[in-house]
């Protein structure tokens, strides 16, 4: 081992988890595939809960793309927005979130896709949370990186066309849904198949290190994540040096 991978790395200050293997994990044990989001939505409160007591600053989850919420069967994706309208309403009144000052953020077009029921009760966690600033919880809904990624683009152009000398760096980065959110020091996929989707967060990935876990999103659970916390510190990096 190199000098400078002998060293652990701190913690992340940002780490991303884009939970795969929900429907997978409900198919093997003979559910209907909204029964393995709803284990997915149990499961994220015990990430929430472990990544916070870790003292992890930044953490986002992928809650759905556009094309889950477009092209899924209509009893899948109304199963899914009731999950969604449950988790949300218990994350809004939750004692741990308000005691811990954690700002609740939604990112995507949730408030195009969305019924006007689960938008108010996002609404509310935005609202009740929008002071806070001890850690971060990031839920991307209704978000395509692809799409994220002309927009801003298309964005950029209208306000420097006529003067492309000044797009930089802090430019794009303020043009993004994601214009809030610290850089991905850790992206964690799990389900098995290691790739990333439709984009996902490529501005803010660029540097990140990548964990993919073979456990389905239910059964990912807070010791695997420690394991994956502790993959990332242990690994070195040189960036070009």
């Amino acid at each position: 081992m190199s000098e400078q991978s002998s060293v652990q790395k701190p913690l992340p200050t940002h780490v991303v988890i884009i939970p795969d293997g929900n429907r997978r994990w409900a198919t093997d044990r003979g559910l209907k595939p909204w029964e393995g989001h709803e284990a997915g939505a149990q499961n994220t409160e015990k990430l929430v809960r472990k990544a916070h007591a870790m003292g992890i600053k930044h953490v986002s989850f992928w809650g759905s793309s556009m094309e889950n919420l477009q092209k899924r069967p209509f009893q899948e994706t109304q199963a899914l927005l009731k999950i969604y309208t449950n988790y949300f309403s218990k994350l809004c009144e939750s004692p741990d979130i308000h005691r811990d000052r954690a700002r609740i953020n939604f990112i995507g077009h949730w408030e195009e896709q969305f019924p006007g029921p689960l938008k108010k009760i996002l609404y509310k966690c935005i609202e009740s949370t929008k002071d806070y600033d001890q850690c971060f919880l990031n839920f991307f809904l209704a978000y395509s990186g692809d799409d994220e990624m002309l927009l801003t683009i298309q964005k950029i152009a209208a306000q420097y066309g006529n003067n492309p000398a000044a797009i930089d760096a802090s430019v794009i980065k303020q043009s993004l849904m994601t214009s809030e959110l610290p850089p991905v020091d850790l992206l964690i996929r799990t389900g098995g198949e290691p790739h990333l989707s439709a984009g996902f967060m490529m501005w803010d990935i660029a540097n990140s290190q990548l964990f993919f876990s073979d456990k389905y999103y239910p059964d990912f659970n807070e010791n695997e994540f420690v394991l994956a916390i502790e993959d990332y510190r242990n690994r070195g990096r040189r960036f070009g040096k």
